[in-house]
């Protein structure tokens, strides 16, 4: 990847999006790093690291990028509120000039379910589909996301730029994902709008992908988690941050120019 490219990477405070981040900085972009701390309700199922990174702020990020000669800033910023995007395509101009990596990695992540059920199988605190629980889910990773790759798309065109990447991640499946439906069903929206940009702005240079980690161990992988990937047929690796980090890189570089429009599956 050449420098000179400025991205933004959504929930950049902690797991895939601060690898993410640390890895784009590394290759000569500079980065704003958006974040939204979450408190969440103490839950014996999920590990208080789990808490703790989404409780941070991207300040550990952002230092670890400057002291290895990086250039990075940070905003915490609520993807739920419509004028965000313009905010934070406005600020990174400022900082760094026009934005033309774009990672929509934060997610409004809950789990919740249509039966009747207190727990999933890790022995995670379960929740039923109400208003609420598909507005924190879909205002993030649906509306947040789609805004933010619209908001890319106008100051590209704007701009009369011919080179961009957009990089969402994703998890779930076109059969859903059981305990954690909205979340999958967000995900999915999110995908559509991906791949609707992936062949509405290819002929402005952008390509558009989706990322599909492994099991990735982010704080929440225990010993129940292990032993389920264990288990399970159809999952093979717990990768690191770090590892799904190098992809969402590679896709954002020049080596993968002819790589757009794919849901790109990690095992």
């Amino acid at each position: 990847m050449a420098a000179g490219h400025t991205a933004i990477v959504t929930g950049a405070n902690h797991g895939i999006g601060a690898a993410t981040a640390q890895a784009l900085a590394g290759r000569g972009c500079a980065v704003l790093c958006t974040f939204l701390r979450v408190d969440d309700p103490d839950d014996p199922g999920t590990p208080q690291l789990v808490r703790d990174h989404r409780a941070r702020d991207a300040t550990p990020v952002v230092a670890r990028i400057r002291d290895s000669g990086g250039r990075a800033a940070a905003v915490e910023a609520d993807l739920s509120d419509p004028a965000t995007p313009a905010m934070l395509f406005d600020t990174a101009e400022e900082q760094f000039g026009p934005v033309d990596i774009l990672i929509n990695n934060a997610t409004g992540s809950l789990a919740d379910t249509f039966a009747d059920a207190a727990t999933d199988r890790l022995g995670r605190s379960l929740q039923p589909v109400t208003a609420e629980t598909w507005t924190r889910q879909f205002t993030v990773d649906a509306m947040g996301a789609a805004l933010m790759i619209s908001e890319f798309a106008r100051r590209h065109i704007a701009r009369q730029a011919t080179w961009g990447r957009i990089i969402g991640l994703t998890s779930g499946g076109d059969i859903g994902f059981p305990e954690e439906v909205s979340y999958g069903a967000a995900k999915a929206a999110q995908e559509n709008y991906t791949m609707s940009a992936a062949s509405e702005l290819a002929s402005f240079g952008i390509t558009a992908n989706m990322v599909h980690p492994p099991v990735t161990d982010t704080g929440w992988v225990t010993d129940a988690v292990r032993e389920h990937v264990a288990a399970s047929p159809g999952l093979i690796h717990i990768a690191t941050p770090d590892q799904v980090a190098e992809v969402i890189a590679y896709l954002a570089s020049d080596a993968a120019a002819l790589i757009t429009a794919n849901v790109i599956i990690l095992r």
